[in-house]
C-alpha cells in the first residue's frame, strides 16, 4: 500500500508554504493592543522595540504595520511614530474597504449600494431590539439633525450621527463598524456635496418617519422608510452629477 502513491505524492500533497510572518506579527500586535488597553491616539512601540520583542526583522515589522494602516487601524506620523486610530482586539474582523471609481458620482453610488443592504437590515433589527435608552439616543440625534437642517437647509455629520445611533440600537457592533469604515468617504462628501447645500433635502421627513417606525417596533415600515431615504439620495446623486 505504501507504494500506491509512489511517483506522484508531491502532486497530491504539495509542501506547505512558509509561515506568514507578517500576519503573525499583526496578530501579535493586535493582542498587545488589546492587553495593553490602548486607546485611540496612543502611540505604539517603536520599530526597534518590536523587532527585539518579537524576534523578527524590520521588513516584517513594516509589512505588519502596513497592513494595520491599510485597515485604518493605525497612522504613521513621520518623525513621531505610529499611533492607534481605533482600538482593536483579537475578536476584531478586519474588512479593508477600497473604492476604485472614476468619479465621485460612481464612488457614492457604489457606497450607496452597500448602505442599502446594511441599513435596511439594521433598521429592521433596531426596530426589534431597541430599548428606551436607544430611542432617547436616536431621537436626540434626530432633533439635532433637524435643527441643523432647518437652519442651513442641509446637514452633514449630524445625518451620519443619526444613522450610527440606529446602528447602535441593533446591539450588533458589526453594523456600526462597517459604516465607520466608510466614514471618511462620507464625511469628505458631506462637507461640500456637489456644491449643493440642498442635497438630499427631500429625504429629511423620512428620517422622522424612520424613527417613528423603530419606536413602534415595526420592522417592515422601518425598512420601507430607510429605502425611501436612500432612494432620494440616489436620485440626487444622479441628478447633481450630470
Amino acid at each position: 500500500m505504501s507504494d500506491q502513491f509512489a511517483g506522484y505524492t508531491s502532486n497530491l500533497l504539495p509542501s506547505l508554504p512558509a509561515a506568514d510572518r507578517g500576519k503573525q506579527v499583526m496578530e501579535a500586535l493586535t493582542g498587545f493592543i488589546e492587553r495593553a488597553a490602548l486607546k485611540s491616539g496612543d502611540r505604539l512601540p517603536a520599530e526597534r522595540e518590536l523587532m527585539a520583542s518579537l524576534g523578527v526583522g524590520r521588513s516584517t515589522i513594516r509589512e505588519a504595520m502596513g497592513r494595520l494602516e491599510a485597515l485604518g487601524v493605525t497612522q504613521t506620523r513621520k518623525g513621531s511614530g505610529t499611533y492607534l486610530l481605533r482600538p482593536i482586539s483579537t475578536a476584531t474582523i478586519h474588512v479593508p474597504l477600497t473604492l476604485d471609481a472614476a468619479s465621485q458620482r460612481d464612488a457614492l453610488l457604489q457606497t450607496l449600494e452597500v448602505r442599502r443592504g446594511i441599513e435596511v437590515e439594521a433598521s429592521r433589527v433596531a426596530s426589534r431590539r431597541r430599548t428606551e435608552a436607544d430611542l432617547s439616543h436616536i431621537e436626540e440625534k434626530l432633533d439635532i439633525m433637524e435643527g441643523v437642517h432647518l437652519e442651513k437647509g442641509s446637514s452633514g455629520p449630524e445625518d451620519l450621527a443619526f444613522h450610527l445611533a440606529v446602528y447602535d440600537a441593533t446591539h450588533n457592533p458589526l453594523f456600526r463598524q462597517l459604516l465607520e469604515q466608510m466614514r471618511d468617504a462620507f464625511e469628505r462628501f458631506w462637507t461640500n456635496p456637489f456644491d449643493r447645500h440642498d442635497f438630499a433635502r427631500r429625504s429629511f421627513p423620512f428620517h422622522r418617519k424612520l424613527f417613528d417606525a423603530i419606536r413602534a417596533g415595526d420592522p417592515d415600515d422601518a425598512a420601507h422608510q430607510t429605502l425611501e431615504i436612500l432612494q432620494v439620495v440616489e436620485e440626487d446623486i444622479v441628478e447633481m452629477a450630470r
